[in-house]
């Protein structure tokens, strides 16, 4: 990483986390087993959801795909900072190399941007279901799905690189002690000497907060487009089962820019250091914890697959796990064709028969 990024000639080889020194002591083993509890939750949660889908043919579409995408970068994303904090937690020894730092904040930014533009990806795949089901298999095929994916992780990589070689070209002359619980870019800067420094901070304060509004405005739009083909759905009863579909997705981009609007948008003003580490751990590891939750118990059809699964790796019963209900045009159009009797009771299929009544 290190002759990746050029090294500078900074005096300081090593930085010294001094987040969570700040608390009093008899407070962290809560914190830790509280916070241990709740990766291992994301970890399983995510895994199982990906087990189920890559198990299950049924389950073989782009939104499960997507999903699975989605599960991958929040696997990879808390990798990167949870350990860590949760070894600090438990060391009196807060040191770490200056290459270590850099490449955990190329880690972080990538994989916390990817997620982002899986998000974008996933509310097209809603976009293009609803608003054009007749070609949903046209730009939906197996080649324009796996490019979306692969985009998302390129495109991910090259802000993680990006924002990674910008800040790390900076003189750090010393201190070297970060008071936050992992390497956020913010308070290494603050770290930095030169008079550039103010410079690169507000660039790269703009490229993040540019990027995130645009994919923002991007899931904004796609589902204008869906609120306004939904309301063509004549039966209200339609009307509410077509929003349910999307209710998921939209939950989880709520929660995922209300904390970060809530982190990198906040004013500016003096404040503890404890609060200031306590909201971090709300994108962190908090909206990580609640995705899976939220993509659970929506989907009859992954649940079922799910209980299964369970059986067959001989786990209890009662940790079904399933995924939000999701679009699937051309497996509805099957359904409500050759299955109508017999799915007339789907939340899916009803949805999508009211919705294709509505479509010229």
């Amino acid at each position: 990483m290190a002759a990746m990024l050029g090294r500078n000639h900074s005096s300081v080889s090593e930085f010294i986390l001094v987040g969570f020194s700040i608390f009093l002591w008899h407070l962290l083993p809560a914190f830790f087993l509280l916070f241990l509890l709740m990766y291992l939750f994301l970890l399983l949660g995510n895994l199982l959801i990906m087990a189920t889908v890559w198990r299950e043919h049924s389950l073989h579409t782009p939104m499960y795909l997507f999903l699975c995408a989605l599960s991958t970068s929040e696997i990879l994303y808390t990798l990167a900072l949870t350990p860590r904090l949760l070894a600090d937690m438990l060391s009196a020894c807060h040191a770490i190399t200056w290459t270590a730092c850099a490449s955990q904040i190329f880690f972080s930014f990538t994989f916390g941007f990817t997620h982002y533009f899986l998000l974008v990806i996933m509310g097209y795949d809603h976009y293009v279901a609803i608003c054009h089901p007749l070609c949903y298999n046209v730009l939906m095929n197996p080649h324009g799905r796996a490019h979306l994916v692969v985009w998302s992780w390129a495109g991910g990589s090259v802000m993680g690189l990006v924002v990674t070689t910008v800040v790390f070209h900076l003189t750090f002359c010393g201190p070297n002690e970060i008071h936050h619980f992992f390497y956020h870019v913010p308070p290494v800067v603050k770290l930095a000497c030169g008079t550039d420094v103010p410079a690169v901070a507000l660039g790269v304060g703009l490229v993040c907060i540019t990027t995130l509004l645009g994919c923002c405005l991007l899931i904004l739009l796609s589902y204008t487009f869906i609120v306004a083909a939904i309301l063509r759905i004549p039966s209200a009863e339609g009307r509410h089962k077509a929003f349910s579909t999307c209710a998921s997705h939209l939950t989880v981009v709520i929660v995922h820019y209300s904390f970060a609007s809530v982190v990198y948008l906040k004013l500016k003003g003096p404040q503890s250091l404890e609060g200031d580490t306590l909201m971090a751990i709300t994108y962190t590891i908090l909206t990580p914890f609640l995705s899976p939750i939220i993509f659970s118990l929506r989907n009859k059809e992954l649940k079922t697959a799910t209980v299964e699964l369970n059986k067959t790796l001989g786990m209890n019963s009662d940790m079904e796990l399933g995924v939000a209900s999701v679009w699937r045009p051309s497996l509805l159009r099957e359904e409500g064709r050759s299955h109508h009797g017999h799915h007339s009771g789907s939340l899916e299929s009803s949805a999508w028969e009211d919705f294709s009544e509505s479509v010229p």
